[in-house]
């Protein structure tokens, strides 16, 4: 049985065009997962069923075997946590720590675990010492760690991430991926709806292409960022490496580099073998 499984499912806003046409996905334990897509495509609309944020207009979304149209949102949330775009549309508590502590202490769960539970969460996003600062008074990229704190002190067993990176300085990205991987290396699942593809080459196993309301593409992310036209169809471009490789194909320059690291180690291995005459006169 899949963690979450989207059967068939459309939805509208109001009587409007359908945000989600026929969609079905599987998402399975300790995966991570990236929704990509335009502005519009529907990738957010489709996160926001995995944890009845929003309930389908047709067909059904199963979490753990259970269809969210017959459990609240908020029992869903301690399964699915939800961390949204905006900080603002989720910060309402007046203290950094009361923020991170009221997961816990709406799950009924006793004193001392909502103790170790909200000093954990503050203190794995970075935030120890700004316990008793307002959030407001944080910079962007610190509230938006702070939304992904409140829902770590919930401990769900699903993570969706809206633009986690979006405000974040070169540190905080790099907080974000480590985040990331530790919550998966305990066996999390995250699922990112990003429009940052080198964050998503760093990061994540699988991703979900979503554009006018449908999948598109769903693989591995290596496999996908091969997949140029279908990403071109809509308005993707692979991280900048893997465009890098593309334009190098003639040279010998393997077509499926994704980061620095790779496309150094892969250069120097040319180099090496004896091919680094015809790079050096490309």
């Amino acid at each position: 049985m899949s963690l979450i499984d989207v059967q068939d499912v459309w939805y509208s806003y109001g009587n409007e065009v359908m945000a989600l046409n026929g969609v079905s996905l599987q998402i399975e334990p300790r995966e991570t997962i990236a929704l990509i897509g335009q502005n519009g495509g529907g990738k957010t609309t489709l996160a926001k069923q995995f944890n009845g944020l929003l309930k389908p207009t047709k067909g059904q979304v199963l979490v753990k075997g259970v269809a969210t149209s017959k459990v609240p949102a908020n029992k869903l949330a301690l399964t699915v946590g939800y961390v949204f775009q905006n900080p603002s549309h989720q910060i309402f508590s007046s203290k950094v720590w009361d923020e991170v502590a009221f997961g816990p202490k709406n799950a009924g769960l006793a004193p001392q675990e909502i103790e170790a539970r909200t000093e954990w969460a503050i203190d794995a996003v970075g935030l120890s010492g700004l316990e008793q600062t307002h959030p407001y008074d944080l910079d962007y990229g610190k509230m938006k760690l702070l939304t992904i704190a409140s829902i770590m002190s919930i401990k769900p067993e699903v993570y969706c991430l809206d633009e986690p990176t979006t405000g974040q300085d070169h540190q905080g990205r790099k907080r974000v991926a480590e985040l990331i991987r530790s919550l998966n290396d305990a066996g999390s699942t995250v699922v990112v709806i990003t429009h940052d593809m080198k964050f998503v080459a760093e990061v994540v196993k699988r991703i979900v292409l979503v554009a006018e309301g449908k999948i598109v593409a769903d693989g591995r992310t290596r496999e996908i960022f091969e997949e140029t036209d279908t990403l071109a169809g809509a308005q993707i471009r692979p991280p900048q490496i893997t465009q890098l490789a593309h334009a190098l194909a003639g040279l010998g320059v393997r077509q499926d580099l994704m980061t620095v690291r790779e496309a150094a180690d892969s250069i120097l291995g040319m180099v090496h073998a004896g091919k680094g005459h015809s790079l050096g006169h490309a």
